[in-house]
């Protein structure tokens, strides 16, 4: 929780004070917490578990934007420039989350002009991301694409075990495949064939990476 941009600039007095203003809330893996076009009136933190950030297309299909974990910030934008949701949060996992409304983020953040900076800061690095993720779906094949989400997943929910990294994702195949921005058919084909290759084994909504070199290489 104190890696969060919204603690990080704050002792830790400050920080247990601002934690114990917040509400705390406990979903269960596929709980909505709000819906693409909801009236933003809040952030959120995540103490435990995953969120994942979701966009609907008028067809039906769906595209996720980013899958979130322990200490990271989603929902802030409805702060900045309040709006409608551009997403729908959803929990894969069995999460807690914590909730700052928007009075109280004001009145916060008024008297602690640091936490703006860090909260910015987040901000640039998401529209970094998001950026990267656009040149991806034009330059880079699925089988690459592939490969960089499961380095990207490794880096934040992964663990070192005996014969690699695993990786609890806690996503379905469907689910992995709208991540990557790909039909699930391309993408578990691709999966085949990196297990094939001695490069990763596929377990249920996990994956543990045996050869992250090779990946790291195939991602490029």
């Amino acid at each position: 929780m104190r890696k969060a941009p919204l603690f990080a600039a704050l002792d830790d007095e400050d920080a247990e004070h601002l934690i114990a203003s917040m509400t705390r809330s406990l979903m269960e893996r596929g709980d909505i917490l709000f819906h693409e076009g909801d009236q933003g009136d809040r952030l959120y933190v995540i103490a435990e578990g995953k969120i994942k950030l979701g966009r609907r297309s008028p067809d039906g299909r769906e595209n996720l934007l980013a899958i979130l974990g322990p200490g990271e910030m989603f929902g802030e934008l409805a702060l900045f420039d309040p709006g409608p949701r551009t997403a729908t949060a959803t929990a894969v996992a069995e999460t807690q989350i914590l909730a700052l409304d928007n009075e109280q983020f004001t009145t916060f953040l008024e008297a602690r002009p640091g936490v703006a900076a860090n909260l910015l800061a987040a901000l640039a690095r998401r529209l970094r991301r998001t950026n990267e993720s656009l040149a991806d779906l034009v330059f880079t094949d699925v089988p690459g694409r592939v490969a960089k989400a499961l380095l990207d997943l490794s880096r934040r929910f992964g663990r070192p075990v005996e014969d690699g990294i695993l990786v609890a994702h806690d996503l379905t195949q469907e689910e992995l495949a709208q991540l990557v921005g790909a039909s699930r058919e391309t993408v578990n084909k691709a999966l085949a064939d990196f297990a094939t290759r001695g490069w990763l084994k596929l377990e249920a909504r996990a994956v543990l990476l045996q050869d992250v070199d090779r990946l790291r290489r195939r991602a490029r």
